[in-house]
């Protein structure tokens, strides 16, 4: 069976791979992702409904879209689906988050780092209700971009609540 993270094309995604980039949604939630490889990433979520919550090694279909233009799709454990395109020439993004409904109902369950609590997300998930799946599909412009390389593990090595004052408020 072929693996569904594995890239068609993975020269064509070379130039996203270590990018760190972090991002304010129209809805004024702010994230921060790093491109950790072809098959993976990192997050940290530092306002939203799920402020608070970050993850690593998170696996992801990451395809090139146009010059400059990608795109990252992956499901949770959460059974929450996620597909972002990221511009990084015009620096924008759009993301496209379906929250199943108990993470909509009670979005404070996913806060923290989720890796050590998969099993906890397995089950909320399992237990749901997934319907009516809360579809969240805002722009965000990119205000901080940088190339950390492949595979470094302290780009996202902690929570948002641990990061030193102003950390997601630089700009270039």
């Amino acid at each position: 069976m072929a693996d569904p993270f594995a890239s068609s094309r993975p020269a064509e995604i070379a130039p996203f791979i270590g990018k760190h980039y972090i991002y304010t949604y129209d809805t004024g939630w702010q994230y921060e992702t790093y491109i950790k490889n072809e098959r993976h990433l990192d997050y940290r979520v530092h306002s939203g409904i799920v402020a608070g919550r970050w993850v690593k090694d998170q696996e992801a279909h990451i395809v090139r879209l146009a010059e400059g233009v990608f795109r990252m799709s992956w499901v949770e454990p959460t059974g929450t689906g996620v597909s972002l395109a990221v511009n990084l020439i015009e620096r924008r993004l759009h993301g496209a988050i379906f929250f199943p409904r108990w993470v909509a109902d009670a979005p404070h369950k996913i806060v923290g780092f989720q890796n050590p609590q998969i099993d906890r997300m397995l089950g909320y998930r399992d237990a749901g209700p997934t319907y009516p799946i809360e579809l969240v599909d805002p722009f965000a412009t990119i205000t901080f971009v940088e190339d950390r390389g492949r595979d470094d593990e302290t780009v996202i090595a902690c929570g948002p609540e641990e990061l030193p004052p102003g950390y997601a408020d630089r700009r270039n």
